[in-house]
């Protein structure tokens, strides 16, 4: 059985004014997406400004989600590190919070060849009994799991389950689920793909562009599983404008300033984060009120 089908939201973490987590607020956002059709909750991921926090703050927000969602959605925790005893630590703490699953990134910086990927990922799901979500972002991370790397990790540890397809690289994702036949679960990582990713079998997304339009991604992605393809199409393609502008400057700036517009919390980043430009402001304000959003 999957993790999850449908949309998952990639949560962005809340700060106060300070730069302290706005707990009060993370529930609102919580609360916010369930309400309308989220599918999962994804916590401290890359969205969710997880390299900025500490550990401890870190492990809050994970533990903090679980007790808000109360079991209503899976809760997906961000558990990767470039180190790996560090992605076991946060790992095995997730699991005793009680979190669904983990989403854990390839190791950034330091990289790792595809030999390397396969012992670090092998060695967290070897530490926790939870389902695990590879997160492929090579733009990010300078890492890139090869579809080969991808099916022996899924058919050798039985954990690793699912893959989070962030790459924009359509033609590896189809030589991926050619090759899996069946064994791993696929996730699209970026939001103008959907439609494309399901077309190969995805189970749904993991999504920025959910923290402001949760209704309508949860919608396109089950309307594609039940058939309606065109009408998930018409939302694919009603939301690529939105989408553009929720990346035209590094996620989440882009997402924090949209949550802020909308009042849903404050916008505050976490350097190496800075304010979005104004022209950029106002392109992201555009799209937003074409939408309907504003």
């Amino acid at each position: 059985m999957s993790i999850f089908e449908g949309a998952g939201v990639a949560l962005v973490t809340p700060f106060q004014e300070d730069g302290a987590v706005d707990f009060g607020k993370l529930k609102e956002l919580v609360d916010f997406q369930i309400e309308n059709g989220t599918d999962a909750i994804i916590i401290c991921g890359t969205t969710g400004e997880a390299s900025t926090l500490t550990h401890e703050e870190h492990l809050e927000c994970i533990q903090k989600c679980i007790e808000y969602v109360g079991g209503r959605v899976p809760v997906v925790a961000g558990t990767g590190s470039n180190c790996t005893e560090t992605a076991i630590y946060l790992s095995t703490e997730a699991e005793k919070y009680g979190a669904d699953a983990l989403l854990v990134v390839t190791p950034y910086y330091n990289k790792a060849t595809q030999k390397g990927l396969i012992a670090h990922y092998t060695a967290i799901a070897n530490s926790v009994k939870l389902p695990i979500i590879m997160y492929n972002v090579p733009s990010r991370t300078g890492c890139n799991i090869q579809p080969e790397t991808a099916v022996e990790l899924a058919k050798n540890v039985e954990n690793i389950v699912a893959i989070k397809e962030a790459s924009g690289n359509i033609s590896q994702v189809a030589k991926l689920m050619s090759l899996a036949d069946g064994c791993i679960d696929l996730y699209s990582g970026n939001d103008d793909q959907i439609v494309p990713i399901l077309s190969l079998g995805g189970k749904g997304v993991i999504s920025v562009t959910s923290n402001v339009i949760p209704k309508d991604t949860h919608l396109l992605v089950k309307k594609y599983l039940e058939g309606d393809t065109q009408g998930s199409l018409e939302l694919q393609l009603k939301a690529i404008n939105l989408c553009n502008a929720l990346f035209c400057e590094v996620n989440p700036i882009p997402v924090k300033k949209a949550v802020e517009l909308m009042g849903l919390c404050g916008g505050t980043l976490r350097m190496p984060m800075t304010e979005m430009e104004p022209q950029n402001v106002e392109r992201l304000r555009k799209a937003m009120t074409e939408y309907g959003l504003l």
